[in-house]
C-alpha cells in the first residue's frame, strides 16, 4: 500500500509541475501538490496502522466524507462528460464564445480551439453574428475579446460580424455582459470547451437565457484531466453559491 502511495505521489508531483509549466494564469497546479500529500500521508498512516488506533466515531466520520467526496464527484464527472459532444444548431442568429488567457503570441490552446469551433460555424452560417466575450486579467497584455475579434479577422471573419465584449472577468459575467448585445427572441449557441459546456450551460439555465443551445470545441487530452478535476470544484462552488 506505501508503495503504490509513493508511486501515486510522484505522478501528482510530476502532473502538477507539468500543468505549471503551461503557464495557463492559475494556481491550480497547487492542487497538484495538495493532492500527493494526501495521497502520501494516507500511505504513511495506512503502513503505521494509525487508522486502527482512531476512535471508532472519527473513522466512520473520515469515511462518510470520503464516500460522500466520491459520490459527488462520479456525479459532476459523469454530467461533465454527458455535456462534452454538444453541437449545437443550424442557423443560429449569434454566438458567444467565451473567454479564456490570451497572450502576446496570440491565443492560448484552450481559447483558440474555442475560436477554431467558432470559426468553423461562421464560415458554414454566414448570416450567424458573432460575440467574443472577455476582459482582461493581471497577466493577460490585452482584453480577451481584442485578442479574439483579431484572430478571427486574421482568419477571414469579416470585423462586421464580430462584437467585442471586453469587461467580463468570469464565465458568469460573460453571459450577463453578452446578454446586454443580443436583441430579444434570438437564438444562441456558447462556444466553449467541451470539459466547460456543463457548467456553463448550467449557468445559462440560472440566468433565464433562452433558446440557447451549447456548441463544444476540443481540448487538449494532456491537460484534460487537470480540467475535469478544476471543473468539479467550480460546479461545486456553482451549486453552493
Amino acid at each position: 500500500m506505501l508503495g503504490i502511495s509513493i508511486v501515486l505521489t510522484l505522478c501528482c508531483m510530476g502532473y502538477g509541475r507539468l500543468i505549471r509549466a503551461t503557464d495557463s494564469g492559475t494556481g491550480f497546479f497547487r492542487v497538484w501538490y495538495v493532492l500527493a500529500g494526501i495521497v502520501l500521508s494516507g500511505g504513511i498512516l495506512t503502513y503505521l496502522n494509525v487508522w486502527g488506533m482512531l476512535p471508532e466515531i472519527i473513522t466512520k466520520g473520515l469515511i462518510a466524507l470520503l464516500s460522500l467526496f466520491v459520490l459527488s464527484f462520479v456525479i459532476i464527472e459523469v454530467c461533465i462528460i454527458r455535456n462534452m459532444r454538444e453541437k449545437g444548431q443550424e442557423g443560429l442568429d449569434y454566438l458567444i464564445v467565451l473567454g479564456a488567457q490570451v497572450k502576446e503570441s496570440g491565443p492560448s490552446f484552450v481559447l483558440q480551439s474555442r475560436l477554431d469551433r467558432a470559426m468553423m460555424y461562421l464560415k458554414e452560417n454566414p448570416k450567424t453574428i458573432c460575440i467574443v466575450s472577455g476582459g482582461q486579467g493581471p497577466n493577460e497584455p490585452f482584453p480577451e475579446a481584442v485578442g479574439m475579434a483579431d484572430y478571427l479577422k486574421q482568419h477571414g471573419i469579416a470585423k462586421e460580424r464580430i462584437l467585442l465584449e471586453n469587461r467580463s472577468k468570469t464565465t458568469k459575467e460573460n453571459l450577463i455582459n453578452s446578454r446586454e448585445l443580443l436583441p430579444k427572441r434570438c437564438h444562441v449557441g456558447i462556444v466553449t470547451n467541451n470539459f466547460h459546456m456543463f457548467r456553463a450551460l448550467c449557468l445559462v439555465k440560472k440566468l433565464g437565457m433562452q433558446n440557447v443551445c451549447g456548441i463544444a470545441s476540443r481540448s487538449n487530452r494532456l491537460y484534460l484531466p487537470n480540467n475535469m478535476l478544476r471543473e468539479y470544484f467550480a460546479v461545486i462552488k456553482f451549486l453552493l453559491f
